[in-house]
C-alpha cells in the first residue's frame, strides 16, 4: 500500500495538517497499517518537494500549537487520478516460501511430500478457521480490517486450492546437474 498515494487522497478530500492526516489514516485502515507522525511528515515533505500538494495556511484550533495545512495541487489530483485508474496486481515473480520448500522437498528423496502437505494444510485449516472466527466478530460494512480479514481468507482458499492442485503432478525426473 503507498502511503503516498493515501495522504494524497486525503489532502483532495480536503486541506488537512500533518497530525489530522495521521488520524484520518489511521481511522480509515481501522489501524491495520500503523504510521507514525515521522512517516507522515516526511511523506508530506516529499510531496510537497514534488510540488503534488502546497501550503494552504496554518491550523490553531488543535492543540493550540499551530500546524501547516496541506491541499492537493493541480498536479497532484492528475498523479493520484492515474493511481486511482490504476489496476493492482500481485508481482509475476514473488517470491513464495512455501513453493521454494515444496519443490526442494519433491526432489529430496529423504523427505516426505506428501506429509509435508499435509501438515501444511492443517497449518492453513487452522489459519482459515481463526480468520472466520475473527470475520464473524466484524461488522458486514466494507471497512479496512474486514476488508483485509476477507483478503487473508480468500489467500488462504485459494492456497487451499493450490495444495490440491499440486499434489496431482507426477513427480518430477531427478536429474543431478
Amino acid at each position: 500500500m503507498s502511503i503516498k498515494f493515501s495522504l494524497l487522497s486525503l489532502l483532495e478530500e480536503q486541506p488537512r495538517a500533518v497530525g489530522q492526516l495521521r488520524t484520518v489514516f489511521e481511522a480509515r485502515t481501522s489501524a491495520t497499517w500503523p504510521i507514525n507522525v515521522g512517516q507522515v511528515y516526511q511523506t508530506v515533505q516529499r510531496l510537497h518537494r514534488d510540488g503534488l500538494i502546497t501550503h494552504h495556511g496554518t491550523d490553531t484550533s488543535g492543540s493550540g500549537r499551530s500546524a501547516e495545512v496541506y491541499a492537493v495541487t493541480d498536479t497532484g489530483r492528475e498523479v493520484l487520478a492515474e493511481w486511482w485508474s490504476t489496476p493492482v496486481l500481485p508481482p509475476k515473480d514473488a517470491r513464495q516460501e512455501l513453493v521454494i520448500k515444496i519443490a526442494m522437498a519433491v526432489t529430496n528423496p529423504a523427505i516426505n511430500t506428501p506429509a509435508l502437505i499435509l501438515r501444511q494444510r492443517q497449518a492453513l485449516m487452522a489459519a482459515l478457521r481463526e480468520a472466520t472466527r475473527q470475520k464473524a466478530a466484524l461488522p458486514a460494512a466494507a471497512t479496512a480490517d474486514r476488508l483485509l480479514l476477507e483478503h487473508r481468507i480468500f489467500e488462504l482458499e485459494a492456497q487451499g486450492r493450490w495444495l490440491d492442485h499440486i499434489e496431482t503432478l507426477p513427480a518430477p525426473d531427478q536429474e543431478t546437474p
